[in-house]
């Protein structure tokens, strides 16, 4: 397949890279650096900063794309706003070119974050146990507020997008190797599941693209 991975030198954007390249998928990376990708033979590199960058930038990247992979995520506070801004950006440059299926990488509390088209969201998601619900959620949430605010808003656009979308919610990411033994569950968090390794976010991202009961869906996924 034709793959496009946003973000591609990220914390789960590389393990997108690495596991597409691996399984014989034409890849093309879009980074701010190119040279953090290092020599990558064969991937296609479109520079572009995915906070301020437009859809008309964007077009080169996704044209005849067979799926677009988002690992859009702030690191810090300075870069809150590029879900929101990047993802609005390629969804536009996705009409524009006709690609379809777009995966995007989000976190496990924003079911819980309110945002402009769902103000009132469930006050807990139905898959948390007592001490994620009532302990380890709210108090990640204080902590990154803005950051799952702008993933908020980053749905917002996705679920609006006429796309053939799929949103996944991890919680907390690690850096352990990949297993691809990890639970998935529609619509919902999973009971007990406190982590999951970048490794394994990209393994299911890669997944979904070819599974049509992913379309249209948030999936939760976890240790």
């Amino acid at each position: 397949m034709e793959l496009t991975v946003l973000a591609a030198t990220g914390g789960i954007g590389q393990h997108l890279l690495e596991q597409a390249l691996a399984a014989g998928h034409r890849v093309t990376a879009v980074v701010r650096n190119p040279a953090k990708l290092g020599d990558r033979p064969g991937v296609k590199v479109v520079r572009a900063d995915l906070g301020t960058a437009g859809a008309a930038e964007l077009r080169e990247a996704v044209e005849g794309a067979d799926a677009v992979l988002s690992g859009l995520g702030a690191v810090g506070k300075a870069g809150v706003g590029v879900a929101e801004h990047g993802t609005r950006a390629v969804v536009e440059a996705m009409r524009q070119t006709g690609a379809r299926r777009l995966v995007v990488v989000s976190a496990a509390p924003v079911g819980t974050v309110p945002s402009p088209a769902r103000p009132n969201p469930p006050r807990h998601d139905p898959g948390e146990g007592a001490v994620m619900r009532y302990v380890l959620t709210p108090m990640v949430k204080r902590v990154l507020r803005a950051h799952y605010a702008d993933l908020a808003r980053m749905e917002d656009v996705v679920l609006a997008s006429g796309l053939d979308w799929t949103v996944v919610r991890p919680p907390r990411l690690t850096d352990k190797p990949l297993t691809r033994d990890y639970r998935v569950a529609y619509g919902q968090n999973l009971r007990g599941g406190s982590t999951v390794s970048r490794a394994d976010v990209a393994h299911c991202m890669l997944r979904s693209v070819t599974d049509p009961d992913t379309a249209g869906r948030i999936l939760g996924v976890a240790d």
